[in-house]
C-alpha cells in the first residue's frame, strides 16, 4: 500500500504558488503608491520623478528600482503585466500597453483625504498584494479619524501659496486637507474662484491668518522666489507662516496625513496669539 500511495504522489502535478505580476507605473503618484504596496522583484519600472525629493516623499525608496521612462516604446520593451498611470499623463504608453495586453489601471488624481483608501485598493488588488493595501487602508482611516478637526465658521483662515502667487481653490486634495485640519480656505472665503493667482499686495491688504507656502522646487527661478519676498516675510511672520513642501499633498498617499497634522499644529500655534 505505500508503495501505491508513493507512486500516486510521485505522478501528481506540482502546485507551484501564482507568481506575482510584473508592474509598470508611469505617474509620480501610482508611482508611490506602487513602492508602498509591491512585492520584492515586482517593480518593472517607475517614472524618473519617482527619485525627485521635491516630488516624491518616497525618493530615497525609488532609489532601489529600476526607472523607467514613460514612453511606449520602454513600455513595449519591459513586457509589464500590469501598467499603472494617471488620467492626464502619458496617454501613448498607456495605449501601446492596452495594446500588448497588459492590464492596465488608469487613476485619477485623488481630490480628497477620502479618494485615499480606495486608491490604494485599486492598485493593491490589481497587483496582488491586497493584505498590505488593506492594512495601509486600515492604518490611514484610524489616523485620519485621530487627525481630523470639527469645521467650524470661526476657523482660522489659511491661504496655499505657491510659485508665481498661484492659490489652491476648493475641490481639491490640499483644500480637503486644509478642512481637517481645522482651517478655511482663504481662496474660497474670498470668494474668488475665478482667478488662479492672487498678489502680494492682495494677501498684504487683506490677510489669512495663516499663509501656507507650498513649495516644489530649491527657489533658484523667478517663481518660487517670489515666496520668499521681504513683503511677505515682514507681513507674515512667526505663527503667520508655514513651509509646507507641495510633495506632502502632490499625491494622495498615507503620508498626506503628515501635512494635515503639520497644518493641525500651526493653527493651534495661531490659537496662542490671535
Amino acid at each position: 500500500m505505500a508503495g501505491i500511495v508513493a507512486g500516486l504522489l510521485a505522478c501528481a502535478p506540482i502546485v507551484r504558488a501564482q507568481s506575482l505580476p510584473r508592474v509598470v507605473s508611469l505617474n509620480v503618484c501610482t508611482d508611490q503608491l506602487l513602492l508602498l504596496l509591491a512585492g520584492p522583484g515586482q517593480i518593472t519600472g517607475v517614472t524618473p520623478l519617482a527619485r525627485d525629493c521635491w516630488n516624491a516623499v518616497l525618493c530615497e525608496q525609488a532609489r532601489q528600482v529600476p526607472v523607467l521612462r514613460p514612453t511606449a516604446e520602454n513600455v513595449v520593451a519591459s513586457h509589464p503585466d500590469v501598467v499603472l498611470g494617471g488620467t492626464y499623463t502619458a496617454a501613448v504608453a498607456i495605449q501601446a500597453a492596452r495594446e500588448q495586453g497588459a492590464r492596465v489601471i488608469v487613476l485619477p488624481p485623488a481630490r480628497a483625504l477620502a479618494d485615499i483608501p480606495d486608491q490604494i485598493m485599486v492598485v493593491a488588488n490589481a497587483i496582488g498584494a491586497r493584505s498590505r493595501g488593506r492594512t495601509l487602508a486600515g492604518d490611514f482611516a484610524r489616523r485620519l479619524a485621530s487627525l481630523s478637526a470639527a469645521p467650524g465658521p470661526t476657523d482660522p483662515t489659511a491661504a496655499i501659496y505657491a510659485a508665481n502667487g498661484f492659490v489652491t481653490h476648493a475641490g481639491s486634495l490640499p483644500d480637503d486637507v486644509l478642512a481637517h485640519a481645522g482651517l478655511r480656505n482663504y481662496a474660497t472665503v474670498m470668494d474668488r474662484q475665478a482667478s488662479a493667482r492672487f498678489s502680494m499686495e492682495l494677501l498684504i491688504a487683506h490677510p489669512p491668518d495663516l499663509l501656507v507656502l507650498d513649495r516644489s522646487g530649491q527657489g533658484t527661478s523667478l517663481a518660487q522666489s517670489m515666496l520668499d519676498h521681504p513683503a511677505l516675510k515682514q507681513a507674515f511672520a512667526g505663527p503667520h507662516r508655514l513651509d509646507l513642501p507641495s510633495r506632502l499633498w502632490l499625491c494622495g498617499l498615507p503620508q498626506t496625513l503628515d501635512s494635515v497634522a503639520l497644518l493641525h499644529a500651526a493653527r493651534d500655534r495661531l490659537g496662542t496669539v490671535r
